[in-house]
């Protein structure tokens, strides 16, 4: 069992870096649909060249990100809170049931390593450091799949998470709140081996999270549409 911790996961490609750097603008708003995105643009962005941007461009449109208007190059694609929202209650299926299965194999070391994670994640929020917090989230949720050791399902979450714009996070209303609350819950389940109810727990937590996203993806998206353009020179 110690072998699942202590697994390293690869730098990824310039590419997907790219990629999950403008599918995070995509999903907190930052670029609303029918937003003009340029290789170029995200290149000078991130420090890479345009070939791996553009790599990382195409692929978005293959995900249904993006759209390759004739003469005009890559836009935004067309994207709603309810599109967050489905992705998270897609998201919130797995997650539980790989919380449900750590509930049921937790051992007491387990156990202690989620209980100094949630304080630490607690501290974090006290103290206002939403980067600390959100590093703890992370680590948090990375230990129960770890316990859950579920290779396949763990693969299928990553999936849905890489959608997830976690650098995002901490600027959304009530998502610091919600962490702390939910992440009790959480706890409580995998502290008595309920598998049931701890599965519950990761469904209403992930989908809270969706909510909260969605929300501000939702209050974003109107903004845009309603900025009145400057008249000309």
């Amino acid at each position: 069992m110690a072998s699942r911790r202590t697994s390293t996961r690869a730098r990824p490609q310039l590419s997907d870096e790219a990629s999950g750097y403008v599918r995070g603008l995509i999903m907190s708003g930052e670029l609303p649909p029918g937003a003009a995105v340029r290789a170029e643009t995200i290149g000078a962005a991130l420090g890479i060249s345009t070939t791996p941007a553009r790599e990382a461009l195409q692929a978005l449109r293959v995900e249904g990100f993006l759209e390759l208007v004739p003469r005009r190059g890559f836009q935004v694609a067309v994207l709603t809170g309810q599109d967050v929202r489905d992705l998270f209650t897609v998201q919130a299926l797995i997650a539980g049931e790989l919380a449900a299965r750590a509930a049921a194999t937790a051992t007491p070391d387990d156990l202690a390593e989620l209980e100094a994670l949630h304080h630490e994640l607690i501290a974090a929020a006290a103290r206002g450091n939403l980067e600390l917090l959100e590093e703890k989230n992370h680590a948090f949720h990375r230990e129960i799949n770890l316990i859950a050791d579920a290779p396949k399902i763990i693969w299928a979450l990553g999936l849905m998470t890489r959608y997830v714009p976690r650098k995002f996070y901490p600027s959304i209303l009530g998502w610091p709140e919600a962490t702390v609350d939910d992440h009790a819950q959480l706890l409580a389940g995998i502290r008595s081996h309920d598998p049931r109810g701890t599965r519950v727990a990761m469904q209403a937590h992930v989908e809270h999270a969706g909510e909260l996203l969605a929300a501000h993806f939702d209050a974003r998206t109107s903004a845009s549409q309603h900025v009145v353009p400057e008249p000309p020179d």
